[in-house]
């Protein structure tokens, strides 16, 4: 499976949890559901993911946790906040060139509509 078909279920997933659950509900309930939602479907999850990065000669346990990895290659970012700020994206650009992944969906599920709130990172992944 490609970080391509990995995301579109993943935004379908999505999709389908804010027609039944709508906005305004804490991210780490929209996280539960949508992990609960793509083990249903099939696909390896893991959550809140410690990474540890290395710097010069150091090594920095749990830089960072990723809300989901799905299949180990797409990290999903889950956010309920009014609207996303530019860092968020470059947060999420940060997070896969540390961990060598190419693909990120930033998910903002405090919108009106879903689609408003996807936002695809990519890096180093052919078009």
């Amino acid at each position: 499976m490609t970080e391509n078909e990995v995301a579109k279920i993943v935004v379908d997933a999505a999709y389908q949890i804010h027609v039944k659950m709508g906005p305004g509900l804490l991210e780490s309930a929209y996280e539960m559901v949508l992990d609960h939602e793509l083990r249903k479907r099939g696909l390896r999850v893991e959550r809140q993911v410690a990474v540890s990065v290395i710097y010069d000669d150091l090594v920095v346990n749990d830089a960072f946790r990723a809300d989901l990895i799905v299949e180990d290659l797409v990290i999903v970012e889950i956010k309920s906040v009014e609207q996303i700020h530019p860092v968020h994206p470059k947060q999420l650009l940060t997070y896969l060139r540390l961990t060598g992944k190419r693909l990120g969906l930033l998910i903002n599920f405090n919108t009106r509509l879903i689609r408003e709130g996807i936002t695809r990172v990519a890096n180093g992944l052919p078009d």
